[in-house]
């Protein structure tokens, strides 16, 4: 995703730490992975895949 362009971010909450993960959200979903090991890559998952986890996020 890095090589697309994807723009990283990691929460405001979370600028003081290297204990987070960053999200790029993309035209067909979002990928996530560890702020610490950026080299080991990300997971993926569909734009429907990704509402579903933030609703349950939201419960």
């Amino acid at each position: 995703m890095a090589e697309l362009g994807a723009d990283w971010r990691k929460s405001s909450r979370s600028q003081n730490t290297s204990n987070c993960v960053e999200v790029a959200v993309t035209a067909t979903g979002a990928g996530v992975r560890d702020t610490k090991d950026r080299a080991a890559g990300h997971l993926m998952a569909t734009r429907d895949g990704w509402s579903a986890f933030l609703a349950q996020l939201g419960r």
